[in-house]
């Protein structure tokens, strides 16, 4: 049976394994013994001198049965199994969340926007923009990109999510022309929320959806790959204006919301800058900010 993602003690443990799978002993500096190895990448046995740990200590933490681990064993983890920034970040936050969860505030059914971020987004005429909540639900965004990505304020308040539109609908799925990292880029981001938040319904009754709905998103999940993609490049083909090669930048909201403002631009005097801006102009309404 698959661990529980909102379980912080079973994610740790399955985090720890993915990790030690992808690795091999040449990597980190270590002989390879033996011709056939019964498991793919690093031994528990070689992670365990490699971090300094005993091999029973990393048995309790890869099944799960870990408790209080402290910052240096969770350093010396981090650097034997070479992690990104992203991911020793979410392995720290794990181990947090272990002894913060009961005490955790209840959290709100629906996300709220500041109405100055709204005024912002309006601001930004022929700039695509949008703001996304921790569920990856889409909170509000402007005119172009609702030329851009389609109507959003035509879909019913639950299908306004990220995720949702990445697994669930073709046509946002043939709009991306780099459809796979869209979707890693998102299975990703709710993998950074979904450990720390064990009593949010709404989130769970999310991944158990896109799980059973998407064998893309369950196969992307089952690698628990964790990551924050602030900014990069988005190859879409649109219905109406063709090919489009815009940047973007993710920018985390400083009020403590753990909401995001999303910003797409396009090289200036390019040919997607100039498509981008007759598909502004032939978008007639502007949706609401809910």
């Amino acid at each position: 049976m698959a661990p529980d993602p909102f379980d912080p003690h079973a994610e740790t443990g399955a985090f720890l394994r993915t990790r030690r799978a992808r690795l091999t002993p040449q990597d980190v500096g270590l002989p390879a013994y033996g011709r056939h190895r019964r498991v793919p990448g690093l031994r528990r046995e070689e992670l365990a001198q490699l971090a300094g740990v005993s091999v029973a200590y990393l048995t309790r933490l890869e099944q799960g049965r870990g408790h209080n681990v402290s910052a240096e064993v969770l350093d010396a983890l981090s650097r034997a199994l070479r992690l990104t920034a992203t991911e020793h970040e979410h392995l720290t936050r794990l181990a947090k969340c272990h002894r913060t969860n009961r005490q955790s505030a209840p959290l709100p059914s629906q996300e709220r926007v500041r109405p100055a971020l709204r005024q912002m987004l309006t601001s930004l005429d022929g700039v695509p923009a949008y703001v996304t909540g921790w569920r990856s639900d889409l909170l509000a965004w402007n005119r172009t990109a609702t030329a851009l990505f389609g109507d959003w304020d035509q879909l019913p308040p639950r299908e306004r999510n990220w995720a949702r539109l990445v697994f669930l609908r073709p046509d946002s799925r043939r709009l991306f022309t780099d459809w796979e990292p869209q979707a890693a880029a998102a299975v990703g981001a709710l993998r950074l929320h979904a450990s720390c938040r064990p009593d949010d319904p709404a989130l769970r009754s999310l991944v158990d959806e896109l799980t059973t709905r998407s064998p893309d998103f369950a196969r992307l999940w089952s690698h628990h790959d964790v990551k924050e993609q602030h900014h990069g490049t988005t190859r879409l083909h649109h219905p109406l204006a063709g090919a489009l090669t815009l940047s973007y930048e993710t920018l985390q909201l400083p009020d403590g919301s753990d909401q995001t403002l999303t910003i797409h631009h396009a090289e200036p005097d390019s040919p997607t800058a100039q498509n981008l801006r007759l598909l502004t102009s032939w978008g007639t309404t502007t949706p609401a900010l809910n």
